[in-house]
């Protein structure tokens, strides 16, 4: 239940941050190559940022 909830506040950030025009997964350092027909998109910081922030959890989580 708790893997269940966090799956889904991870969705309900990406949905709200949509909603307020923060552009998650298009961070500044998010790496994107062009070709003439293909695009390489690899979102770096927003790997990071969610790692982060997941990292955090588990820790408040483990503290009690």
């Amino acid at each position: 239940m708790i893997i269940g909830a966090l799956v889904f506040a991870a969705g309900l950030l990406v949905y709200v941050a949509g909603k307020l025009h923060i552009p998650l997964g298009r961070l500044p350092g998010d790496i994107t190559i062009r070709g003439r027909n293909t695009t390489f998109y690899f979102p770096i910081v927003t790997c990071l940022l969610l790692s982060l922030l997941y990292s955090l959890a588990v820790w408040i989580l483990r503290r009690k």
